[in-house]
């Protein structure tokens, strides 16, 4: 593989440290050349790393361009990659005489990169963004650098996402660290304990909440003293705002550090970020090889390092109160400090590694060479339909289980969904949303796709909405139309009361559906009472249940920010509000007290849809005399699943809050609402169930009670968990077939 990489060649910082590095690598791999357009330190260091480097100067664009198309032909170069905005103008307009592939990596958000200068926001700045939007594909560094794209409407199927990596080798043992300090001028002793921050001076990097920050930490904790390592325009306002803090002899202007920054990472005990914007910043990175406590505005792909209470502490821009009670805090506990950074070591150097960068870029090139290989074909990929955007986490899950099976069949496969909002899916799972009510949209979409699915839960049924079954089904009628496959996918069936409901259903389906997989036997007879009789029915399970959880470290920060201790012994209630809710509230409350006085559990009260269910779990603990919490925003499938993970037993009302508890081996007890309810709970061999309108405090205390007994033999719910599991891969077998067809 050939590789040609574009960079101005004045560039520093962070996109300096990242190409650098990262052509050092691949050139372990592949053929990776560089082309600066001028000459200077950067193309000097490049060589002296052996990078392969060329200069192609000058002023005149169209004599760069006609230089670089006839350097990229005769190298026979595979891949145009660029970085920065003069190289995003070139590489734009080397896509059409080169015919490659162009990819960008953006290292920063470009409405920021001219902050201070309007003069050249005005003239390079508009020429970035208008070029950032011509080119092929984008790297973010970070996924919320690509979420922060993509939320300006950039195509969400074009990005890819990457993270600044370093090598992790042990450094060298810090001599002398009092002299050294001493060196740069800090007034410490033997007692102190020393923030530091590595950065340029300029209005994104926000120091004044640093310099507040830390004259509040100050005044609860003495020991602390601030080192400052850097220069730039904000300098001599920092300086005057220590004085009037009254802390400018603790705080230390180091000015820039030279021979390397080793030394000055080694010195420090908690290292700190108050930047107002950033993609995924070396200094973090480079703190954590060194095992610091790190304090860091939660801005960026940094929160996909640190964890908040976990490995580190988070605060919000310009919040100086919250960074200073976290570096008092610090300052006051030395194990504290030690286990934040041994915590922050072992998670940035398994994920964050120079390695790490380099499989991820070399993947992202495979995937690139792939696409643009690609054939195009008159029609392709799938379009997806069900109750989505609507901030169900039930729902969401079975759009991320379905994209991650059509994914398993083909990476690259052109994924179009219809949802309630579009702008929410398009970030949360970077594909094209098209919103449900917009009727051309999505007919242009099913015009050109292959499959069309249907996409999960129980959409056809009448009893919440008539005019939602009348949606479906008009939009599968329309896909056959349109000259898709139709695969209704992994559903439930019903209830469809109205007679003349049920024989619309029966026409439609017979009509229009080539397959319909079931997640449950129910549904299988539901079709068959309504006269479905043409299309292939096979029962299979939900998709849902193939959802992996989150990893610990992520389900520890959910659990922690909502003062949840991580590893306790808990009942977990997922209830929702439902016709004669209120007047069975009680028996929950007086169950979770009974689970918490005979078997030590203490109530954690789930709210799996956001912005519906908070409200029954509160009205269950108005009469608690015991502790209780709430997760009244658990976030998406990974770290519900996470956090159910971690429970001895949850009684649940929502579907999905029992299916993701399955799928951990966790004991069950389900009260229905809704037949689906039931038939899951059957279809897995688990009796422990009762309606809503026959719930007792004495029949939910004996389903504790049952719960408890099969904790110990946990065996059969998770022998017929695996069993449907297998039987979920029924749904991508008809997928796969229908899209083959």
């Amino acid at each position: 593989m050939k590789v040609i990489h574009l960079i101005s060649g004045g560039d520093s910082g962070g996109a300096k440290t990242h190409v650098l590095s990262l052509l050092q690598n691949l050139n372990k791999t592949i053929a990776a050349q560089l082309v600066c357009f001028r000459e200077g330190p950067f193309a000097e260091e490049a060589r002296q790393m052996g990078i392969p480097t060329m200069i192609c100067g000058g002023n005149n664009v169209f004599r760069t361009r006609r230089k670089l198309v006839a350097y990229i032909r005769e190298g026979g170069y595979e891949i145009i990659h660029c970085h920065g905005s003069r190289a995003n103008m070139i590489g734009a307009m080397l896509r059409k005489p080169t015919g490659l592939p162009v990819v960008t990596t953006v290292h920063s958000d470009y409405r920021l990169d001219y902050m201070g200068r309007p003069l050249s926001h005005l003239t390079f700045g508009t020429i970035n963004a208008m070029a950032l939007r011509k080119l092929d594909y984008r790297i973010g560094v970070s996924d919320a650098m690509v979420d922060l794209l993509i939320s300006r409407n950039f195509p969400p199927d074009r990005f890819y996402s990457i993270y600044n990596g370093i090598d992790f080798t042990p450094p060298p043992p810090q001599e002398d660290r009092l002299g050294y300090l001493r060196s740069l001028g800090a007034d410490v002793d033997e007692d102190s304990v020393v923030v530091g921050i590595a950065a340029r001076m300029n209005p994104v990097k926000d120091m004044a909440t640093l310099v507040r920050g830390f004259a509040a930490g100050y005044a609860k904790c003495p020991r602390l003293r601030l080192l400052i390592a850097g220069d730039g325009p904000e300098k001599n306002r920092l300086t005057a705002l220590a004085a009037e803090l009254g802390v400018s002899g603790q705080v230390c202007f180091a000015g820039w550090i030279t021979g390397g920054m080793d030394r000055f990472y080694s010195a420090l005990d908690i290292n700190a970020l108050t930047s107002l914007s950033e993609t995924f910043p070396y200094a973090l990175t480079e703190g954590a090889r060194f095992h610091l406590a790190t304090v860091s505005t939660a801005v960026g792909g940094i929160p996909y390092l640190i964890d908040q209470d976990v490995n580190g502490y988070l605060f919000q821009p310009g919040d100086w109160q919250a960074l200073g009670g976290y570096l008092a805090a610090l300052g006051n506990d030395d194990g504290l400090r030690r286990r934040l950074g041994e915590r922050l070591y072992e998670k940035a150097s398994s994920h964050f590694s120079i390695q790490k960068t380099v499989s991820t870029q070399l993947q992202i090139y495979a995937s690139i060479l792939r696409r643009h290989s690609r054939r195009p074909a008159a029609r392709d990929g799938v379009v997806i339909c069900g109750a989505y955007g609507r901030g169900n986490a039930g729902d969401d899950a079975i759009l991320e289980a379905i994209l991650q099976e059509m994914r398993s069949i083909d990476p690259d496969m052109p994924v179009t969904v219809l949802s309630k909002d579009p702008k929410s899916t398009r970030l949360t799972y970077r594909v094209r949303a098209v919103h449900r009510s917009n009727l051309l949209a999505w007919h242009t979409a099913m015009s050109s796709s292959r499959l069309y699915i249907n996409g999960g839960g129980s959409l056809i049924q009448d009893v919440t909405s008539r005019r939602s079954l009348w949606f479906y089904l008009a939009n599968i009628r329309a896909a056959k139309k349109a000259g898709n496959r139709v695969q209704m996918y992994g559903c439930g069936i019903g209830p469809v009361t109205r007679e003349s409901h049920r024989r619309l259903t029966a026409r439609v389906i017979n009509r229009s559906v080539d397959v319909i997989t079931l997640r449950e036997p129910d549904s299988l007879e539901e079709l068959r009472n309504m006269g479905v009789t043409e299309p292939e029915i096979l029962l299979t399970a939900d998709p849902a249940l193939t959802l992996p959880k989150a990893p610990d470290d992520e389900t520890d920060s959910l659990l922690l920010r909502s003062g949840i201790p991580p590893r306790g012994n808990y009942l977990c209630f997922a209830l929702r509000r439902w016709k004669g809710f209120e007047e069975k509230a009680p028996f929950f409350c007086a169950a979770a007290e009974y689970a918490y006085r005979v078997y030590g559990l203490t109530p954690v009260f789930l709210a799996a849809e956001k912005h519906q269910d908070p409200g029954a779990g509160q009205l269950v603990a108005r009469g608690l005399s015991i502790p209780h919490y709430f997760l009244n925003d658990p976030g998406g499938a990974g770290t519900i699943i996470g956090a159910l993970s971690r429970m001895q037993a949850v009684v649940a009302m929502r579907l999905h809050a029992l299916i993701f508890a399955a799928g951990q081996g966790v004991p069950l007890a389900g009260v229905v609402y809704d037949p689906k309810v039931s038939a899951f709970l059957r279809y897995i061999g688990q009796e422990q169930f009762v309606d809503l309108a026959d719930l007792t405090e004495a029949n939910l205390r004996s389903m504790i009670d049952q719960c408890m007994v099969q904790a110990k033999n946990p065996e059969i719910q998770e022998a017929a968990v695996r069993k449907l599991k297998a039987m979920e891969q029924k749904n991508v077998e008809v997928a796969r077939r229908l899209l083959e067809a």
